[in-house]
């Protein structure tokens, strides 16, 4: 079925995180927010930093922390496109440190404690699964914008853009259009572009590979030409991971179904907006429909954009209660608060692109206890007076979100 959306290399998914309070007018004027949603946010920040030193009342929430007491062992923090996303036209140089998916990015991802890497893979004209996100890639030559299908392009004609390997030789310029403005691919670290194998090959063996299976929203996709796609994926994984865990995920639903149906070995995550945009495949306009899907296609989990959960916290019981893992993703996950937020409610991991500050602050949140946990000291508190509830901070970047 064919779904509509804003092309990709147009609309940032990502913005810039403010480092401190002062720089908020700033922000708000960088990113074109409003500067009022950009102190309200401010706000949730403060009081999310209570967290350290209150106890978490999830009472009416709608979000189970129960299971014995116990929150989940282990959460995961998985760098987005290896240590962080490039938003070119960012003020905040942490947003174009690395060139995004390329090997460099991946293993400097890996010197902090993370567990996977995320990353898109494609499938080049000619059979080869290379690394790449944007649907199109950009190059101007003789003054003029050229715009190339990525699939379009056979793996030598891909690996003709960027930095080139051999030394001395220059490829054609990258280049990305922001908001209608051409801007280039400028990193403070650049790298050649890699393809799937050979990440398997370079990259520091203890991390995961979150493999996001890339598909074009407004193309049509037949099922042959789905299952051949990710055969060519599967067959690169099948004979290079050896033991390093791996997680497929997509936003094509049926891309999702077909991965799961070709092999058992690795799980399968379905990726959704939870609700934020809207499509012509109804499968991907909701949270619920999430869960259906995931449930009907015996998948293993759900990846969400963190703004869908944030606005229907219920669905975190739903969804778990199914059986199926929870990660999310978005702008927000560059909040170390609202990280920890979702430590508290249950979801299994998190998409980021500030690895270093993300990372450190997972650590830093561990000995943070919960509502449930800290049952045996009210006695000795005499009231839960203390108690910061989880609906009301949930309340707080709902209407952030809503602002």
């Amino acid at each position: 079925m064919a779904t509509k959306a804003v092309h990709v290399s147009d609309v940032p998914n990502l913005d810039q995180v403010p480092e401190n309070a002062a720089s908020l007018s700033l922000y708000a004027t960088a990113t074109r927010l409003p500067i009022s949603m950009i102190f309200f946010s401010e706000i949730i920040r403060c009081r999310l930093k209570f967290l350290g030193r209150f106890v978490i009342d999830f009472r009416g929430t709608g979000v189970d922390v129960s299971k014995n007491g116990k929150t989940s062992p282990k959460f995961m923090v998985i760098g987005h496109r290896g240590h962080g996303m490039n938003i070119l036209h960012s003020a905040d140089r942490r947003m174009k440190v690395f060139k995004e998916n390329s090997i460099l990015s991946f293993n400097n991802a890996a010197k902090h404690p993370i567990d996977y890497i995320e990353f898109d893979v494609q499938v080049t004209k000619d059979d080869v699964a290379i690394i790449f996100h944007d649907n199109f890639i950009l190059s101007q030559e003789h003054g003029a914008l050229v715009e190339k299908r990525v699939t379009d392009l056979t793996v030598d004609e891909f690996f003709t853009y960027g930095p080139q390997r051999e030394a001395g030789k220059e490829g054609k310029s990258l280049v990305r259009k922001v908001n209608g403005a051409v801007v280039g691919w400028l990193v403070e670290s650049d790298d050649h572009s890699c393809t799937l194998q050979e990440a398997f090959e370079k990259v520091n063996p203890r991390l995961g590979f979150n493999i996001e299976l890339k598909f074009d929203d407004n193309l049509i996709y037949e099922q042959a030409n789905l299952t051949h796609i990710l055969q060519v994926i599967l067959k690169v994984v099948n004979e290079h991971a050896k033991d390093r865990p791996i997680i497929f995920s997509s936003f094509q639903p049926d891309a999702a179904l077909i991965m799961k149906k070709l092999q058992q070995k690795y799980e399968v995550y379905f990726l959704t907006n939870g609700g934020t945009s809207l499509y012509d495949d109804v499968r991907r306009n909701s949270l619920e429909e999430a869960r259906k899907l995931a449930v009907e296609g015996k998948l293993n989990g759900i990846v969400s954009e963190v703004k869908g959960i944030f606005a229907n916290p219920s669905a975190v019981r739903e969804i778990k209660e199914s059986n199926l893992g929870l990660l999310t993703y978005g702008k927000l996950n560059n909040y170390p608060e609202t990280v920890h937020v979702q430590q508290l409610m249950g979801i299994d991991g998190v998409i980021v692109d500030l690895v270093e500050e993300i990372t450190r602050a997972v650590e830093e949140t561990k000995t943070v206890k919960s509502y449930g946990e800290v049952k045996s000291e009210e006695k000795e508190m005499g009231s839960v007076g203390g108690a910061i509830k989880l609906s009301f901070l949930l309340n707080l970047i709902s209407q952030v979100i809503q602002h």
